[in-house]
């Protein structure tokens, strides 16, 4: 089995109502960012949850050659991490300690060294001067921060992001965009996240899978699935893709196809 993120046949739902129909996607690669697409309620939040063993699921999934539905929740939990869209609410931690806390738990231990690797961390999120304060003070988009922070420390073969840049200004998504860039190379994990911005897909994804009502409409690099034809079909949108000045491609919205809902 080739290294990186392979389902096989892989569905996830509830009783009598399956929300991920069976998927098959061979092989997302270690030190890239696969972005994940699709209209609301397609089931790209569900896929997530699935994945990291917090939703039932059925199939095969592989990570870097070992069967993960076969292993038991713990050893899952220490290989692979998933940051939902908000924390949870009424924690009443200190940043710092809410991310030391994220190490221990994935086998690190609680030392001066531990500190100055968190530090670091929240250093380059641009968060150290938020470390002595309390997560239920923060904001909605420093908490996501946080959250990235205690995924980050935590060092995961495949990390899942549900919307990390929601709750973020520009300056921080482009920063934080380019921060796990460069932590998915520099540790080779596999990351898959969720995004609504197709324009932040093109410019920073590697690879993009495209879902509709829990089915795999398409998958490949962003130029290659982000096009008018799948836009009309996934999204019920007339789009077009221009290239700016500086040749990066732009996806463009000139109307509806298909009323939302």
């Amino acid at each position: 089995m080739n290294p990186g993120l392979t389902l096989c046949d892989f569905t996830s739902g509830y009783r009598n109502r399956p929300v991920i129909e069976p998927l098959n996607i061979c092989a997302l690669p270690p030190g890239k960012i696969t972005i994940l697409l699709g209209p609301n309620g397609c089931g790209k939040s569900t896929l997530l949850r699935a994945l990291a063993g917090l939703h039932p699921a059925q199939g095969a999934l592989w990570l870097n050659g070992e069967e993960l539905l076969t292993q038991p929740l713990s050893r899952r939990a220490r290989r692979v991490v998933c940051l939902p869209q908000s924390l949870p609410a009424g924690v009443h931690l200190q940043v710092l300690e809410s991310v030391l806390v994220a190490r221990v738990a994935s086998g690190g231990r609680r030392s001066a060294a531990a500190e100055t690797e968190v530090m670091d961390l929240l250093q380059q999120l641009g968060i150290a001067h938020l470390a002595l304060c309390y997560l239920d003070q923060l904001s909605g988009g420093q908490k996501q921060l946080v959250g990235l922070a205690q995924s980050l420390i935590r060092q995961p073969e495949l990390l899942l992001l549900d919307e990390p840049l929601s709750a973020l200004d520009l300056n921080y998504q482009f920063h934080v965009m380019t921060l796990i860039a460069r932590e998915t190379r520099r540790r080779n994990m596999v990351t898959l996240m969720v995004v609504h911005d197709i324009n932040l897909a093109l410019r920073h994804g590697d690879y993009v899978l495209m879902l509709q009502n829990g089915r795999l409409v398409t998958q490949g690099p962003p130029e290659q699935v982000i096009t008018s034809p799948y836009l009309a079909q996934v999204y019920g949108v007339q789009g077009r893709i221009e290239h700016c000045s500086q040749g990066l491609p732009v996806a463009l919205i000139d109307g509806v196809t298909t009323p939302p809902g």
